[in-house]
């Protein structure tokens, strides 16, 4: 076969995983945010598929390492060091071990009469099923940084978590001024009267509106600057683009997700998109070489015509009454939570109770006046700490650390404004899921779990991806 015949197969292959990793992309928020056990199944099984889809095209030379991957590998080895910690959460190791790492859960096994080798985990069957998610992760993560390869790939990634964002702001705005309530094919029953999209919970839908929110500003940005009109055809020629152009598109594209996001009513969810916005903006302001005052004025129209004109007319209003009337009281029982939970970690500190096991650890340490079952923290923070101790804190924070380090690196050198724009992408969405988890368990959402990889990788790309010519 000619080699520009296999050229073209391997350019039509590496174009149809593409297109499956765009789609895979936009179903795992669909089904309840994957937070089903057989819709998490669908997740797994999908990323574990075209992992598997690019090994073999690998293997048969049809596709090969990039260099944004290659470049990536101190988190690639943080990751990889997160997934083999996890694994020995609950393979049996030697009770003097477990004795020596964790007394406590040696406690528990002992409690239970368990012969021979213990696992860490105090629930191993849950430990391995978050062991499962993380692979899934892990390789969303891997594959982002083995698919994009072009300027165009890593536009068709952002503009898929832009439409499917607004896709379900559109959804959850409908479903909530319509009065028709329903979720995924089933109607709702809680939140009613607040938007959910697909999802069961308004904050994890919140928080998956704060992602696509980042990503399609970063695009906004992207597309900003150009040469200044000299001449008032230029400068009607340049309105007429507007007007007709992917900009203005775009900028109604995110006034939609921010009326669902105001329509949400998540009070955390509105203050961290917000708040990591114009955290972003200031950063990437103060790094950038190239800033232009056009980057400015969309960051300032941003927070003015959405807080003030959108919020006008859906109510955000009442989102700032109802954070103004926000006490320790009102919430008490999220904070009694996270307290207790902090005296779980003490007993588990240095390498947790096991993955996905706070269901069933905490009711020990739950007080008296807590009288819900909780099977996750309000609070990602305790929760992770809880389960995976400090060992897996520091794991976790140098994976998110060094993406974030290396989305200010590339707003700072790149000079391709979509670079510089993915950059801030990823800033912004890591400032607001840092921002968010402090009062709710958005990381322990698959779909959520799974973009937020995504926005780790966008730093990586855009500090090391060539876009020249691409």
């Amino acid at each position: 076969m000619p080699a520009t015949e296999i050229d073209s197969d391997n350019a039509r292959f590496g174009d149809y995983l593409f297109r499956a990793f765009l789609a895979y992309l936009v179903w795992i928020p669909l089904p309840m945010g994957s937070n089903r056990p057989w819709a998490w199944a669908i997740l797994e099984t999908g990323g574990y598929a075209l992992a598997m889809a690019w090994l073999w095209g690998f293997y048969r030379g049809r596709l090969e390492l990039t260099p944004v991957f290659r470049n990536a590998r101190p988190i690639l080895i943080l990751l990889a060091c997160w997934l083999i910690y996890t694994l020995f959460q609950f393979i049996p190791l030697p009770i003097s071990l477990v004795s020596l790492l964790s007394p406590e859960s040696a406690k528990m096994h002992a409690l239970a009469r368990q012969p021979g080798w213990i696992p860490l985990s105090v629930d191993p069957h849950a430990s391995a099923v978050a062991w499962l998610k993380s692979l899934a992760y892990v390789l969303v993560f891997g594959l982002s940084l083995l698919v994009v390869t072009s300027r165009r790939r890593i536009e068709l990634l952002a503009y898929a978590l832009v439409l499917s964002g607004l896709l379900q702001a559109f959804y959850g705005s409908l479903m909530m001024l319509s009065g028709l309530e329903y979720g995924f094919f089933i109607k709702k029953f809680s939140y009613v009267g607040n938007a959910t999209g697909t999802f069961v919970n308004r904050n994890h839908f919140a928080a998956y509106l704060e992602m696509c929110l980042a990503v399609g500003i970063g695009l906004m940005i992207s597309c900003l600057g150009g040469k200044p009109a000299m001449t008032r055809r230029q400068k009607l020629r340049n309105f007429i683009k507007i007007l007709l152009g992917k900009k203005l598109r775009l900028r109604l594209y995110l006034a939609v997700m921010v009326i669902a996001l105001v329509l949400t009513h998540s009070r955390m969810g509105n203050t961290a998109f917000f708040s990591s916005m114009i955290a972003a903006g200031l950063i990437g302001l103060a790094l950038s070489r190239h800033a232009s005052r056009a980057t400015v004025i969309l960051l300032v129209s941003m927070v003015v015509i959405d807080i003030f004109i959108v919020g006008a007319w859906f109510g955000v209003e009442k989102v700032v009454a109802r954070l103004e009337n926000t006490s320790i009281a009102r919430d008490a029982d999220r904070v009694d939570v996270s307290e207790n939970a902090l005296r779980q970690w003490r007993d588990y500190f240095l390498v947790g109770s096991g993955g996905g096991s706070f269901y069933a650890v905490f009711p020990r340490y739950r007080s008296g006046d807590i009288g819900n079952f909780y099977d996750h923290a309000h609070d990602d923070y305790v929760e992770f700490a809880s389960e995976y101790g400090l060992v897996g804190m520091l794991l976790l924070g140098g994976i998110v650390l060094s993406s974030f380090a290396a989305g200010l690196l590339a707003q700072y050198g790149r000079r391709d404004p979509l670079n510089r724009g993915m950059a801030f992408s990823s800033t912004m969405g890591i400032i607001a899921l840092m921002i968010h988890s402090f009062v709710d368990f958005n990381l322990q959402i698959p779909a959520n779990a799974a973009t937020f990889m995504i926005v780790l990788s966008l730093g990586w790309i855009a500090l090391y991806l060539d876009t020249h010519g691409a």
